[in-house]
């Protein structure tokens, strides 16, 4: 298996390193586009229901657009991460350093991945609690649903921007590592 994305890798460098800033662009802008820019338009409508209904509406509508580019992002972070070879330089056969620049860079690459997978399951949680809230506003508990969403608004979106932001720049200091 290594093999295979290591050869792929080299045959579709361009490819695999456009899909993967193409997904995060698309994640993280979309992400920045609901909080800063939907999410205060949605706060103009004065009827408490129907800004729920349209919220939950527009973050189904987004988290449909995004999940296949999580998706393609993480694959393409593997595809990177073993076809640019980080461990091989960084580690011999037995498991030792070789050199601690390299260490340092294929430390750095774990540190994103992790950011890359927090953010998803923190998608996968925003998930389920936009289809908790629309379940609510179907039963017309407006409360529930406000409670649902309000978290996402809150907390959930910027938290995954954060991260976003921090995972592209250290995607750009490891491009440049070399």
């Amino acid at each position: 298996m290594k093999q295979f994305i290591v050869e792929t890798f080299a045959d579709h460098r361009n490819l695999i390193v456009f899909l993967h800033v193409l997904s995060a662009v698309i994640w993280v802008g979309g992400m920045i586009a609901i909080r800063f820019a939907t999410h205060q338009s949605l706060s103009l409508i004065t009827d408490p229901k129907l800004r729920l209904e349209r919220a939950a509406h527009t973050l189904k509508r987004l988290f449909g657009i995004v999940w296949p580019f999580v998706v393609i992002l993480l694959v393409t972070a593997i595809f990177m991460a073993v076809g640019l070879g980080f461990r091989a330089a960084a580690l011999d056969a037995s498991g030792n350093v070789i050199d601690d620049y390299a260490m340092s860079l294929y430390n750095t690459v774990h540190i994103k991945e992790a950011i890359w997978l927090v953010m998803a399951l923190n998608l996968g949680a925003m998930m389920f609690r936009r289809s908790k809230a629309e379940k609510a506003l179907k039963l017309g508990n407006v409360d529930e649903a406000k409670k649902m969403l309000g978290v996402i608004a809150q907390y959930m979106v910027p938290v995954n921007i954060g991260l976003g932001v921090i995972a592209i720049f250290i995607g750009v200091v490891l491009r440049n590592a070399y």
